[in-house]
């Protein structure tokens, strides 16, 4: 399983937010269960949990040899560790144990936000320069009073100044320590900012959300699962928050920054301008769409996002008013893979994100995850409804021996070279968290199919400001 995955994430530097992605550690619960009897709920990183479990019951003096067990089984899938010793436990047993620094405790672990509350309801837009200044104001904090190393600190702010400060060998118990501290003076947290000097993991946005608290600032990075939470109850999650700058996992819009997007860096924008078209009787790139015509609107599409973009045609004279290179097929009218391979061939990049030039509603957020989805793979290719997506997909240079390998022996299918290739598939269900109806890969191939999704691209229109899926134009 992997330790860590990327996601999309926001930087904030020299005033303003740009987007890119980072790997993001994963926040694994595994509950044990030990001769019929729930024993504990191990918070891990989600590899090789066999040894995780012999080593705990090791540690909690359970098991002293190999011998000792009868069965042990993990299921990864469902988080589950079903063990049988050959001896009893004892009677008494503690409560769950947690991820917490120092033992933390938790008699009630965040399992989703569903009963959680939302702290976004009453929250205004916090300026960066007050997540600066809260920190800022912790560290001085810790530093004079701290004598020794080795222990958490946290602060709740106003926006102004701190309010509450507690440190604790355990970074959940600074935050229980504010929060009792918050109940005897009498001070309501809602819509108050905290900071915390210890990775953000779900038990923190669990409690975070119950003091009503929308902002959570850490020196150190979230876990995935604090992330997702994050997500759902509409909290600004922020980490890495050093010197002038930080990152925003979600909600980015809980700040008062402008945001701009940087462009998608080390990807080519690579527009395939088509073939034959015979279904359709005319070329489908020059149909008109929004005022001009498809591959003028796709090429906007993709300039917005990367620094080259670069169309395949063997006719370039259609589309001298483009301003992007024009690159014929190397592999002469072999298909779309010879398209691929003449794009991989003349980008500037090592890595290349492709599209046909009859898909209307590309969505930015879908284009963005797959470039930031699996940086060492040498295609990330989604999976929809309908199956993969080859005519939406990144491709590395280094995909071209085994392309060609194809092209010479005379096949033209793209998913041909793929077993010589490592591939990485976004699955249906991640794809539809970003484009519910699947709407980026829609495309066209005969008139009634170009007259109907024209008609489609209207009622999207319409219902844009109802908050569903909508294609920019």
């Amino acid at each position: 399983m992997e330790h860590a995955k990327q996601r999309p994430v926001h930087f904030y530097k020299n005033g303003a937010l740009t987007s890119d992605a980072r790997p993001v550690a994963r926040e694994f619960p595994v509950r044990l269960t030990v001769n019929g009897k729930e024993l504990a709920t191990l918070i891990a990183s989600p590899h090789q949990l066999n040894f995780l479990v012999a080593g705990f019951l090791r540690n909690q003096g359970f098991v002293h040899t190999l011998d000792d067990f009868l069965q042990l089984g993990v299921c990864a899938e469902f988080g589950a560790a079903q063990v049988r010793l050959k001896r009893e436990l004892p009677e008494r047993l503690q409560p769950t144990l947690t991820s917490g620094c120092g033992t933390g405790i938790s008699f009630n672990l965040p399992t989703g936000s569903a009963t959680l509350p939302r702290p976004s309801a009453t929250r205004q837009r916090v300026a960066p320069v007050a997540v600066f200044h809260l920190m800022r104001e912790l560290q001085q904090r810790a530093e004079q009073y701290r004598s020794h190393g080795g222990i958490h600190s946290a602060a709740v702010g106003d926006g102004e100044k701190l309010l509450l400060y507690a440190e604790d060998l355990g970074r959940h118990n600074t935050l229980d320590r504010i929060a009792g501290e918050a109940l005897f003076k009498g001070i309501n947290l809602t819509g108050k900012l905290l900071v915390t000097s210890g990775r953000v993991s779900t038990e923190m946005v669990a409690k975070a959300a119950r003091l009503g608290i929308p902002l959570i600032a850490s020196r150190t990075s979230p876990t995935d699962m604090a992330i997702r939470m994050s997500e759902e109850l509409g909290i600004t999650l922020i980490g890495y928050l050093r010197g002038e700058s930080f990152e925003v996992y979600c909600h980015p819009q809980g700040l008062a920054a402008p945001t701009r997007k940087a462009k998608i860096a080390g990807v080519t924008g690579i527009i395939l301008a088509g073939g034959e078209s015979r279904r359709m009787g005319s070329d489908k790139s020059l149909l008109p769409w929004h005022g001009g015509r498809f591959i003028e609107h796709i090429h906007r599409k993709l300039d917005e996002l990367f620094d080259e973009v670069v169309i395949v045609t063997n006719s370039p004279s259609l589309y001298t008013e483009i301003p992007c290179r024009k690159v014929p097929d190397i592999y002469y009218k072999q298909g779309s893979l010879a398209g691929i391979h003449s794009g991989l061939c003349h980008a500037r990049h090592e890595r290349i994100f492709v599209v046909a030039c009859d898909m209307p509603f590309l969505s930015e957020e879908v284009i963005r995850a797959l470039c930031a989805y699996d940086r060492q793979a040498q295609v990330v290719i989604p999976r929809g409804g309908q199956g993969l997506e080859p005519l939406h997909a990144c491709y590395g240079k280094s995909c071209l021996p085994a392309i060609e390998a194809v092209l010479d022996a005379g096949r033209k299918r793209i998913v041909g070279f793929f077993p010589q290739v490592t591939v990485a598939e976004m699955a249906p269900a991640e794809v539809r968290e970003i484009d519910p109806e699947e709407l980026s890969f829609r495309n066209i191939n005969t008139p009634e199919e170009y007259f109907a999704l024209r008609d489609q691209a209207l009622a999207i229109t319409e219902t844009a400001a109802s908050g569903k899926f909508a294609a920019r134009s």
